[in-house]
């Protein structure tokens, strides 16, 4: 079949792991091959189906606590070796602490980046990629009244590159939000727009884009909202249209 060859390499294009003249190459192939865009819908569908199975089984913290009690070595030692083995215990589970709270931290925003990287890919699979077709913001705008729980602005487009396509609606962990589509250059650009606080993941100021991604992102918190920009197109168009974003919400 003329597509078996993109199909093989649906997975790693999913993943992130193609080269960038690759991802360019099969991201023209998914937008013109209904077969191919359908493929990598449902593959995206089943790896969030998979994520979301993984959290949910995921031990609490009591039943880590028990199980520590339960395998911790109980001997007998003397009173001036108790405190000391008891002083160093305690520095353990201090760094331990730290370095758990961390770990987690750092999971939760993998985990926010690759949910916002898989809604991206699965937007730009699907055959109705936006519910809201109009290249004018103040038609795309008032759509998202009563559906989402804050409102936003979006910019002013004359005399840029950028071309609004339309919205639609976007969940990251049953958090609704709204999801932009732009064209600069043949380029798709997503800007997703949640609540701060409604997502789980401990994102600030200093959150940093993953660095080895298919996309480039950019996200950033103002105004209690939390702007994700992501796309295949350049860095610095990512960046441009991220500036009128934030010149808008100011």
């Amino acid at each position: 079949m003329v597509c078996e060859p993109w199909k093989e390499k649906l997975d790693t294009y999913l993943d992130g792991e193609l080269s960038e003249e690759e991802m360019r190459s099969l991201d023209a192939h998914v937008h013109s091959c209904a077969s191919c865009s359908a493929d990598a819908l449902a593959r995206v569908q089943m790896k969030r189906s998979i994520q979301a199975a993984g959290r949910r089984f995921a031990p609490s913290a009591d039943f880590r606590r028990r199980m520590q009690q339960t395998m911790a070595p109980k001997p007998k030692r003397s009173f001036r070796l108790g405190w000391i083995l008891a002083t160093a215990a305690v520095a353990i589970l201090v760094v331990g602490a730290l370095t758990t709270s961390y770990v987690g931290n750092r999971s939760g925003r993998d985990h926010v980046y690759s949910e916002i990287a898989d809604l991206h890919v699965a937007t730009l699979a699907s055959s109705s990629p936006v519910d809201v077709i109009s290249t004018d913001r103040h038609t795309v705008k008032p759509w998202f009244q009563g559906k989402i729980p804050f409102a936003f602005n979006l910019p002013e487009l004359q005399n840029t590159e950028f071309t609004l396509v339309g919205g639609r609606m976007a969940y990251v962990d049953q958090t609704p939000g709204a999801q932009l589509i732009y064209n600069v250059r043949k380029h798709h650009i997503s800007v997703f727009v949640f609540q701060e606080q409604a997502l789980r993941a401990g994102l600030d100021e200093n959150s940093l884009s993953p660095k080895k991604a298919p996309y480039n992102m950019e996200t950033w918190s103002q105004g209690g909202l939390r702007y994700f920009v992501i796309g295949d197109a350049s860095a610095a168009d990512i960046d441009s249209l991220a500036k009128l974003f934030r010149a808008a919400a100011s």
